[in-house]
């Protein structure tokens, strides 16, 4: 009775694999952030920083200049007007998701570095957030946002 309940289960993710594969969906989530095209990281998200108030929106596209990210972070103020950074970075050489932010444009305000969440399919990321201005750390959360049909 088990070999046929086995039988059935490997058949039935077989057929799974192959109906998403024609339809042009993966089969399987990659395993890390190294194999993940840069198209999954375009779009909309949203971003949970230990010690600030609030949901910041991230906004990610191509990069016109490399085979990277560029976008915008908007912030709600705690304690003042709400701001809007750019951001620009890539998947680094160890896999993990790097990003700088800056406030004006032109000097680094924040750093930001986290590792794809395992079975997340690259829609969420956790890490280390680093404000250049007094150098502190705070752990982040980056969820992707909308449909992952239409994101990827």
């Amino acid at each position: 009775m088990k070999g046929i309940r086995r039988a059935w289960l490997a058949a039935a993710c077989i057929a799974f694999a192959a109906g998403a594969a024609a339809q042009g969906g993966p089969a399987a989530c990659p395993a890390s952030a190294s194999e993940l095209p840069l198209q999954a990281l375009f779009g909309d998200w949203e971003a949970r920083i230990d010690g600030t108030q609030g949901v910041a929106k991230v906004k990610l596209n191509q990069h016109p200049d490399y085979a990277g990210v560029r976008g915008t972070i908007a912030r709600d103020g705690d304690s003042g007007p709400a701001t809007v950074s750019q951001l620009a970075g890539d998947i680094d050489d160890d896999g993990m998701l790097s990003l700088d932010e800056s406030l004006d444009g032109h000097a680094i305000s924040g750093v930001w570095l986290g590792a794809m969440q395992p079975g997340s399919c690259g829609r969420e990321f956790k890490g280390v957030w680093r404000d250049a201005a007094n150098d502190s750390t705070h752990p982040f959360v980056l969820n992707k946002i909308g449909n992952s049909a239409t994101d990827r």
